[in-house]
């Protein structure tokens, strides 16, 4: 701590001591005491020195108290006051009786956005030596699909998530059945045959139905209609008692069950009607014994709707907390858009490396480790923030670039031979590291020949007699540029320099070696999805979609490439880094390499 800030700090105590036996500033008091405490050797020297007794105070930190429960025995309450205050706190958290889920919709892959939710879950389970349940909500079975279970399940694993159980809402589908009848008994719902426009409309104006009235014996036949899923049943839905008058307009008597005759993915054609989140979320969440809801803050108004439903149902109350929604730049996260690219062949599937899925960013060449550091980096913010790619792909460079093998390649469309005189006239082989920093990454064979290649936007740049340095062979001088017709550079000619130093030389070129070894690659860059940083309230995404989003370069890359697997990561030098998507097969089938973002640009389409 430098002495300037601790002659600062000491020179606020005496202000600080009648602000900390305050409530006002409670983040302020957290910041005091984790300071005092953190460095309160180095507090004491100094004020000993510069301030003298007279301007101590007293103890700046105040002493953890330790918490007892009625019988007199210590709390299993987390102690806040001796841990680090970086830790989040769970209010209301207790030691080994923390119970979470994490309950995804089976309507599309886990992306970016849920990643946050269900770390958050498993970061407060292992912190309160806690568990967490992964539970599918599936109570819409239009959107929903067994090819949606199974990939959400993989990618939960693919986070890392240790998960103590699987669960669907729709085992809960006959208890949820039997409390939707007895909050009809008790007076607490509804059956409501309201056309759903005019419901909207009423709900927004405080307008009570036509059908609030209705007796309980009313309610109880057209709600045997909806079960039957008759002609009669099928206009009606199931609302809540709650009020009409209510400012917060999520209490104005949500829907509580509608009918929907298509079959559901796991249990077929036996209901004719499924529950609402808002309905199924708080009874499963008590039902199960969670103990904290982790939900985030844009569904902050619907928390006392929540509160209140499990309030009618006589259910124990489950804890909300909330965390601040994950927006990146350029990305929509709405299930239903994503959906849009897919059903019109925008991209190649859920996995395409352009979406924000688990799988997309993974197969883009992202590393789960830099995922995981940059959501835990956030914290359970309640801010909300639009976050830049750049920052997760600079933390990603970061884990990759000490370990992943470096090899060649050299663009297909006019690349450049350049001709060594006096190079050898007989190949010849040498194995070299594929990391010079990194012995875990292998070695590497890489061929000499007189005759290379290399990129033609390097030949541009060089000049007749010019001393040029070949990356791991020597430098060379070119002695002659040949150009076609039109001013193109068709080929170099030079002579190897090998005693020249590399430090004196303004280009270093990567090149490959003339022979029928090469490896045929193609070389894939992505853009944004979208042309906008962030979509307005009400503007049509299809207003700012990204026109060309993808390009293709071939190139040939060295004879090791073959030997590449699916899903490694390299670096072309000089080119960047990439991931192998589609292995070598045959010669005439290329290499496919997906070009992963470095953190320094915004767009990778030039």
């Amino acid at each position: 701590m430098h002495i300037t800030n601790v002659l600062c700090f000491v020179g606020a105590i005496q202000r600080w001591e009648s602000l900390r036996k305050s409530s006002k500033y409670p983040n302020l008091v957290r910041w005091y005491n984790s300071v005092s405490a953190e460095y309160s050797d180095a507090l004491n020297e100094v004020t000993a020195l510069y301030v003298g007794k007279k301007g101590l105070g007293k103890q700046l930190a105040a002493k953890p108290k330790e918490q007892k429960s009625a019988d007199g025995n210590s709390s299993d309450k987390v102690n806040l006051g001796s841990r680090p205050s970086s830790e989040i706190d769970l209010p209301y958290a207790e030691l080994r009786k923390v119970r979470l889920r994490f309950a995804p919709e089976p309507s599309g892959y886990l992306h970016i956005g849920h990643s946050k939710a269900a770390l958050l879950n498993q970061y407060f389970a292992q912190r309160y030596q806690g568990e967490v349940i992964l539970r599918f909500d599936d109570t819409n079975p239009t959107k929903e699909s067994n090819e949606f279970v199974e990939n959400l399940i993989k990618d939960v694993e693919t986070l890392g998530i240790k998960y103590q159980k699987i669960t669907y809402t729709s085992d809960y589908f006959p208890k949820l059945m039997d409390m939707a009848e007895k909050l009809i008994k008790e007076g607490k719902a509804y059956v409501d045959d309201t056309p759903r426009e005019q419901m909207q409309k009423e709900r927004m104006d405080g307008i009570e139905s036509k059908c609030r009235s209705n007796s309980v014996e009313e309610n109880l036949k057209l709600w045997k209609e909806m079960i039957a899923g008759s002609e009669r049943g099928l206009q009606c839905c199931l609302r809540g008692k709650l009020d009409m008058q209510d400012p917060n307009k999520s209490l104005r008597d949500p829907v509580y069950y509608r009918c929907n005759p298509v079959p559901h993915h796991r249990i077929g054609a036996k209901y004719k009607l499924y529950p609402t989140y808002d309905f199924a979320c708080p009874f499963v969440d008590a039902e199960e014994g969670i103990t904290h809801a982790l939900r985030s803050s844009e569904y902050h108004d619907r928390n006392a709707q929540y509160y209140r439903i499990q309030e009618d149902m006589g259910m124990r109350k489950v804890h909300i907390y909330e965390f601040s929604r994950l927006n990146m730049v350029y990305t929509l996260l709405s299930k239903r858009k994503l959906l849009w690219f897919v059903q019109n062949g925008k991209v190649d599937g859920w996995d395409d490396p352009r979406f924000p899925t688990v799988q997309g960013i993974v197969r883009r060449g992202l590393k789960i480790e830099a995922l995981i550091q940059f959501i835990l980096e956030q914290g359970a913010s309640k801010n909300l923030n639009l976050m830049e790619w750049d920052k997760l792909w600079t933390i990603n460079k970061k884990i990759i670039d000490p370990v992943c093998p470096r090899h060649t390649a050299v663009i297909e469309e006019r690349k450049v031979l350049l001709t060594l005189t006096d190079g050898p006239d007989e190949p010849f082989v040498r194995i070299i590291p594929r990391h010079k920093k990194y012995d875990g990454a292998g070695e590497k064979a890489t061929t000499f020949t007189k005759r290379i290649w290399i990129d033609y936007a390097d030949a541009e740049y060089i000049s007749v007699n010019e001393e040029v340095t070949l990356m791991d062979w020597g430098n060379a001088i070119v002695k002659e540029i040949i150009k076609d017709q039109d001013g193109n550079i068709t080929q170099l000619v030079g002579v190897l320099h090998l005693q020249g130093s590399v430090k004196t030389t303004k280009l270093k070129l990567t090149w490959l070696a003339e022979t029928s070894e090469l490896v045929n690659l193609s070389l894939v860059e992505f853009d944004y999805l979208i042309t906008k940083k962030k979509l307005e309230e009400g503007e049509d995404f299809l207003d700012a979609v990204n026109p060309c989003t993808k390009k293709e370069t071939a190139a040939i890359g060295d004879s090791n490439i073959r030997n590449l697997k699916q899903g490694e990561i390299l670096q072309l030098e000089r080119k960047g880094y990439f991931r192998c998507d589609v292995p070598f097969v045959r010669p005439s089938k290329p290499v496919v390499l997906i070009a992963i973002p470095d953190g320094r640009q915004q767009s990778m389409l030039k």
